[in-house]
């Protein structure tokens, strides 16, 4: 039998050492106290729990959670780090990647995200035979609340 309090226990010892590491104020974490982390603590604890309970429903989420906590913290603490808005389909298109390795279930999203991210990322250094893809992604960009408008009456008139 599994026990139910194995996901409270693993988010009460990130959160409490989260806590006890800035209360000690030790001057290497001192970057880690921040919003972002909370959410790399929740991430893990998901995906520590999904692992060891071998209950892979919280694959997603735990690696959703786990890699934009690691985005944001990237973005306020590297100079480096690309803050892109396709970073975000990036992130959703991995967690399908990682789900699909324990569960056989998302890898065509994944691979579909994961690709037009890097497209999306990179096409700032496209050749010129390529200019077309800044005029598509100006009109996604103008027009894609109407996609979600689309889906969602889809999915109202869709029968089960």
């Amino acid at each position: 039998m599994k026990n139910k309090n194995t996901l409270t226990a693993y988010l009460l010892i990130g959160i409490g050492l989260y806590f006890l590491l800035r209360q000690l104020k030790l001057p290497i974490f001192t970057d880690f106290y921040s919003w972002p982390t909370i959410l790399i603590i929740i991430g893990i604890a998901l995906l520590i729990y999904s692992f060891q309970a071998k209950d892979y429903n919280s694959l997603f989420s735990g690696t959703l959670l786990f890699g934009l906590g690691i985005h944001f913290h990237g973005i306020k603490h590297y100079g480096f780090w690309i803050d892109h808005w396709a970073m975000y389909p990036l992130i959703v298109g991995t967690a399908f990647l990682v789900r699909y390795v324990k569960t056989k279930q998302g890898l065509f999203p994944g691979l579909i995200l994961i690709v037009l991210s890097c497209i999306f990322i990179f096409s700032i250094n496209i050749p010129s035979w390529f200019n077309w893809i800044h005029d598509v992604v100006d009109f996604i960009d103008v027009y894609w609340p109407i996609v979600l408008v689309v889906i969602g009456i889809y999915l109202l008139k869709k029968k089960k």
